[in-house]
């Protein structure tokens, strides 16, 4: 299976715990991409993700299983080809974006699925993985928030989330979906402009159950928890976000212990990374 990662030196932790849960929870190959580049705009600059990282996950994968592998790929001088000039400076950082630049890079495959990495597997996943994609640009699950907040021309229900999807390369290279997309991002400027991008010129999507992508409450048959903001009303309003590598957060916030042998691999891997770094 195909796996597809993207951000800076600031997703090592995410990436860490991520890799982690997709090897607990498949015992096939694992071929993992992780798209990365240094990135400056008006205020801000990001650091590519170091080799050290790659180099770890990737003899963690090979433990599993002698066929995996974790590959980092720079696409720097692609991205600086190609700024999302109207996005660059926006509260979401650049390498939101980066995804939808992987129909340009030959080394990836057709099939292939984009986790962020505050995404964690819970349960085997093959079949999500494994689907039909005929006709199909990509297939996600709808935005726990967004999909009451954000419609598509005059359907309701449909605005998907951007952190678990199952992509067809082949059909976005031929029909050049994703190349719409870079343009709208270098046109206008977006409330999440990569997801917005995706929601927004979408003719060809597939929309799934929310357990492959659970953004807010865990139930037995989920798949890929995403730890992303959820809303809270007691004692007031106010949101709450908990990403996996607070773990003390985890615990306290989210009451989840089920994660716990998942954060005692992921402290030797950062601690291997920081020797080797």
């Amino acid at each position: 299976m195909n796996v597809l990662y993207c951000g800076d030196a600031n997703m090592a932790d995410g990436l860490i715990i991520s890799v982690l849960s997709l090897l607990k929870n498949s015992d096939q190959p694992l071929s993992i991409y992780v798209l990365t580049a240094q990135i400056k705009d008006n205020k801000r600059k990001f650091q590519a993700l170091p080799d050290a990282v790659v180099n770890i996950l990737n003899k963690e994968a090979q433990t599993k299983n002698p066929d995996s592998s974790v590959t980092r790929i720079d696409i720097t001088r692609l991205f600086q080809a190609h700024l999302p000039v109207a996005n660059l400076n926006t509260m979401y950082t650049p390498y939101s974006m980066l995804r939808l630049f992987s129909d340009l890079i030959p080394e990836l495959p057709d099939r292939i699925l984009y986790l962020d990495t505050d995404v964690v597997a819970r349960r085997p996943f093959e079949g999500f993985y494994e689907q039909s994609l005929q006709k199909t640009d990509f297939v996600g699950v709808l935005d726990y928030y967004g999909r009451w907040f954000f419609h598509h021309e005059l359907k309701i229900f449909d605005y998907m989330n951007s952190g678990v999807l199952l992509l067809n390369l082949k059909e976005i290279r031929r029909d050049g979906f994703f190349e719409r997309c870079r343009k709208l991002c270098t046109a206008r400027k977006m409330i999440m402009p990569d997801q917005a991008a995706l929601n927004k010129l979408t003719r060809k999507k597939r929309i799934e159950s929310s357990r492959f992508n659970e953004q807010h409450q865990v139930q037995p048959a989920t798949v890929f928890q995403h730890f992303t903001t959820s809303f809270k009303f007691f004692p007031l309003i106010h949101t709450l976000t908990v990403k996996p590598w607070q773990i003390n957060l985890v615990h306290h916030e989210l009451k989840l212990h089920e994660y716990d042998d998942l954060f005692a691999q992921y402290k030797q891997v950062l601690r291997r990374v920081k020797e080797t770094a």
